[in-house]
């Protein structure tokens, strides 16, 4: 049911008022949230994690314990409006002007005019490692527009109609993509970045395949995309990542963006994947991969609640008879956890 819905709006976008649109995504977040369900459990979950640090301590009583469980509702709740949002946009981009969508998302960070000037002023490309946070349709827009091109990869999905709506506006934004599942995909990729003018973001937060790399993160350990961390240390790339996280908009970049929000994609310093070129590779596709993890964390503690994470990804959650490779570490802290030490 929520296909059809989904592939109706994106064939009638033009048509559909967008406030109209957003109303009724938010009115189902609201729904989605209140009864727990699409999701939210798992959410909830994942950004108890986020939010471990910040709103838990061993010395909590009833009290602090009944306040950390009512914010962490409240950032739930802002989450879901969030993704329920990405949706309302992504599907009615087809009804937006360029002048429009270029008013709603702006590049920031340190390393933003560094991917700039290496890949539109020089003949330079990037790897960059993303989440699940914000709007990534429109982070690829942006960067087509003003750093270079975009090649991506999309996950498969089981519904064709759906995964080709998908597909059809991506590259409407300007957005190259290749499907999961394809033979060779990462030798594929790395086929685009030694070419010049090219940037490959890839969403990395959580794992597809059954031979992810676990990295720290937060208060646990999660399973992360290998292909930003190998691309960069195959082609000697510098690696960036890529906080997404939504603003309020005002004056004259409001009325053109015709929406309240707007996003910021902020674009970190440059990880140098030069001093990892001395370990075996396996050591340094981790290590590199717990190096972008580190970043990105950082930006997902200032702005969870545009983390759009509604499956497992911390190791509490995950089913380890269906994965390959456990290092020995993981296996003892589940163990360890398990026991309560």
């Amino acid at each position: 049911m929520l296909d059809r819905v989904l592939i109706f709006i994106a064939k009638h976008a033009g048509m559909l008022p967008e406030r109209l649109v957003r109303g009724l995504f938010l009115f189902a977040a609201d729904i989605a949230w209140l009864t727990r369900a699409g999701g939210v459990k798992q959410l909830e979950r994942n950004l108890s994690h986020v939010l471990h640090d910040r709103n838990r301590s061993e010395h909590d009583g009833v009290w602090a314990a009944i306040q950390n469980r009512m914010h962490l509702r409240h950032v739930s709740h802002r989450a879901m409006r969030s993704y329920f949002t990405y949706f309302s946009e992504a599907m009615t981009v087809g009804g937006r002007s360029d002048e429009c969508l270029s008013a709603r998302v702006r590049g920031a960070g340190p390393g933003c005019g560094l991917i700039i000037e290496s890949t539109r002023a020089q003949a330079g490309s990037a790897p960059i490692a993303m989440g699940h946070q914000g709007n990534w349709d429109y982070a690829g827009y942006w960067a087509y527009r003003d750093v270079a091109p975009v090649t991506t990869v999309a996950e498969r999905l089981k519904n064709e109609e759906l995964l080709k709506t998908f597909v059809d506006i991506r590259r409407s934004l300007g957005i190259s993509i290749l499907l999961t599942g394809q033979p060779g995909l990462i030798g594929k990729l790395e086929e685009k970045l030694v070419k010049p003018h090219v940037v490959v973001p890839l969403l990395a937060d959580r794992d597809l395949s059954r031979h992810g790399e676990f990295v720290h993160a937060f208060d646990s350990m999660i399973r992360v995309a290998r292909g930003p961390a190998t691309l960069a240390y195959d082609t000697g790339l510098p690696l960036y990542v890529v906080n997404m996280y939504r603003e309020r908009l005002h004056g004259e970049r409001r009325r053109t963006a015709r929406t309240p929000y707007g996003y910021v994609c902020h674009v970190s310093a440059p990880i140098d994947v030069a001093r990892f070129a001395g370990l075996p590779r396996e050591q340094a596709i981790h290590d590199i991969s717990q190096a972008w993890v580190d970043v990105w964390s950082r930006g997902i503690a200032q702005h969870p609640q545009d983390w759009h994470m509604l499956q497992p990804i911390f190791i509490e959650d995950l089913d380890f008879s269906r994965l390959k490779d456990v290092p020995d570490e993981v296996l003892a802290l589940i163990e360890r956890r398990r026991r309560g030490i």
